[in-house]
């Protein structure tokens, strides 16, 4: 199975391109619980703390937090250069759009499959927002 491509479409939330390794978070994030200098989450007790954002394909249910510790936190992984590469969300909510814009970090949903089953972490993805479609490329 290693290689196997498929391609989905998806829905354009924040346009874009970004590709990199998927990281899946069966929980909602706040980026402002992220190491702002590595991206490294370090939310107690979440299952993916002590994990890294940066660089990779964040696969997600949705944010959480206020509106100010959701956009700052995101924008300062994104001013270090550790923000996700794109974001693929199940439940998008405005603070979560306002801070990728923010960021300059694609976003996207409603991908044709869901996304939880199609997409592990360590596969190679690719969200081209602006063209609504996501590939993924599966590691094994």
């Amino acid at each position: 199975m290693r290689g196997l491509e498929v391609t989905l479409k998806c829905h354009k939330i924040v346009g874009g391109y970004g590709e990199g390794e998927a990281l899946i978070s069966h929980e909602p994030i706040c980026f402002y619980l992220t190491n702002p200098k590595t991206g490294i989450i370090r939310e107690k007790g979440h299952e993916l703390e002590g994990k890294s954002v940066a660089n990779k394909v964040l696969i997600f249910p949705s944010g959480k937090a206020s509106s100010v510790v959701q956009i700052d936190g995101l924008f300062k992984l994104a001013s270090n250069g550790v923000a996700p590469k794109a974001m693929i969300v199940k439940d998008v909510e405005t603070v979560l759009i306002v801070s990728a814009v923010i960021a300059n970090v694609p976003l996207v949903d409603r991908l044709e499959k869901d996304p939880f089953h199609i997409i592990h972490t360590g596969d190679f993805v690719k969200v081209n927002a602006d063209e609504g479609k996501v590939t993924v490329i599966k590691s094994s």
